[in-house]
């Protein structure tokens, strides 16, 4: 991939990051484990694991934003720590949202065929972080599309480099 190609996406990942950071700031600063609790009185045990997983996807969201501001500051533009920033940013952000470690929700792949959202929580959530999906889920999707290509060409770079 050219250069102005790689640049251009690491700026579409930027803002996308931004956007994300914002979200899941805004969601986390304003909600507490008893303001779950009063919303939807089930599953605080759950709820204590959903925001763990919100907060570390917040902390590679942020990582990832800071490093893409670093690599889009550098003169000249250096295309290979790029292209590792993207594949990193495609394997903490983008999987973990859509298949946290946590197991707290899952990707209903079936979903995309249907128009629905595809996250699926594993047990009832309050409709403020439902909102927080809702509101994110595209965005990711469409990046997730973009940086495909990251993971097939570095396990190919890796694969030839042995």
């Amino acid at each position: 991939m050219g250069n102005t190609l790689v640049h251009t996406q690491m700026e579409d990942v930027k803002s996308f990051l931004e956007k994300s950071v914002t979200e899941f700031e805004t969601f986390l600063n304003q909600t507490t484990l008893s303001s779950l609790v009063q919303e939807k009185t089930s599953g605080s045990d759950y709820y204590k694991i959903l925001l763990s997983s919100l907060r570390k996807l917040l902390v590679y969201c942020e990582e990832g934003l800071d490093s893409c501001q670093v690599i889009l500051k550098n003169d000249p533009f250096v295309k290979g720590a790029a292209e590792k920033i993207l594949y990193r940013i495609y394997h903490q952000c983008i999987e973990e949202f859509f298949s946290p470690s946590s197991d707290v929700w899952y990707e209903d792949s079936r979903s995309a065929y249907t128009g629905r959202n595809s996250i699926k929580f594993r047990q009832d959530v309050p409709d403020s972080v439902k909102a927080v999906f809702k509101n994110l889920e595209s965005s990711f999707q469409q990046i997730r599309e973009e940086l495909e290509y990251y993971e097939t060409d570095y396990r190919t770079k890796m694969i030839q480099s042995k």
